[in-house]
């Protein structure tokens, strides 16, 4: 066995050497460290290649690690935006609920001025102002008799007799008077009768209501019917009340004394409509005149 003074220094020299080496070793690399930093601050282009080298080496993994971070947003947005889905849902089903609600409006004011501007055409075209346009505010409901009621009366100017129509044709004519409000006799009452003839030819006849949708055409010349589905009936002006050539109905069904038609203005189906003077108020006046009185009044002339 060695003595106790040789083995400790033996391990002294070795701890010396490790000593030292740690020394060298950590000069060598200030050295190399500041030779590199002194290259690269005097030929910065010189590391291009290294540093090229170093990116193209850890570029894979940079993207993989740029694919896993996007995947990981894309997932956090989606939960996110499940979570936000119901409320989302219910602020857009309000919104086109709204939109709807202001397309109907839009379309029901366009249609109200499509309607004005008919009845505004109808004026220039025949020359003629109407009393009063007034809105069609109500009507019967009794199987037989057929009414109407007009948002104009007596204060409007509006008098018994004036018949009235929409852009499309007759309605009928006034039968009571209010202040505010009048009555209207509807073509399609029981107790309307209207002298009416063809549009093409001089066939005349009587459109009589029947308490429906629907007239009654009776021809006053009977013989051979020669009335065709399709054909239209217009006002004669006999009577005095209408002024000729107004559009009332379009056959469509032939019977054996004449057709039943339909009314062409339906009121069901109008809004606003026109009150006009009576035709020839003197015929009226005359019509109604007993005969005995018409004559003596001519003998006193």
């Amino acid at each position: 066995m060695a003595p106790p003074s040789s083995r400790r220094s033996s391990y002294s020299r070795r701890a010396q050497y490790g000593v030292f080496t740690g020394y060298v070793i950590a000069g060598v690399g200030a050295l190399i460290g500041a030779i590199l930093l002194a290259l690269s601050l005097w030929r910065p282009a010189s590391f291009n290649g290294p540093r090229t080298v170093a990116q193209d080496a850890v570029a894979p993994a940079a993207e993989a690690s740029a694919e896993v971070r996007a995947e990981s947003q894309n997932l956090i947005e989606a939960i996110r935006g499940y979570l936000r889905a119901g409320s989302q849902n219910a602020e857009l089903k309000q919104e086109v609920e709204l939109a709807r609600i202001r397309l109907a409006e839009a379309e029901a004011i366009k249609r109200e001025n499509a309607r004005l501007k008919a009845l505004l055409g109808l004026e220039q075209q025949e020359n003629t102002r109407p009393v009063a346009v007034a809105r069609l505010i109500g009507s019967s409901s009794a199987s037989a008799r057929r009414f109407a009621y007009l948002g104009a009366g007596s204060a409007d100017g509006v008098r018994v007799g004036m018949p009235v129509r929409s852009p499309r044709g007759v309605v009928g004519r006034v039968l009571e008077v209010g202040r505010h409000s009048s009555r209207v006799l509807l073509l399609t009452d029981s107790q309307s009768v209207l002298p009416v003839r063809l549009t093409d030819s001089n066939v005349v006849a009587y459109a009589e209501g029947r308490g429906d949708s629907m007239l009654r055409i009776r021809l006053i010349n009977l013989g051979i019917n020669p009335l065709e589905k399709g054909d239209i009936f217009v006002t004669s002006g006999a009577g005095g009340y209408y002024r000729p050539g107004t559009a009332v109905a379009i056959v469509a069904e032939k019977t054996e004394d004449g057709a039943l038609a339909r009314i062409i203005s339906d009121p069901a189906a109008t809004d606003y409509v026109a009150i006009e003077e009576i035709w020839q108020p003197q015929a009226i006046r005359a019509a109604e005149t007993p005969v005995e009185q018409s004559v003596a009044d001519a003998d006193d002339t």
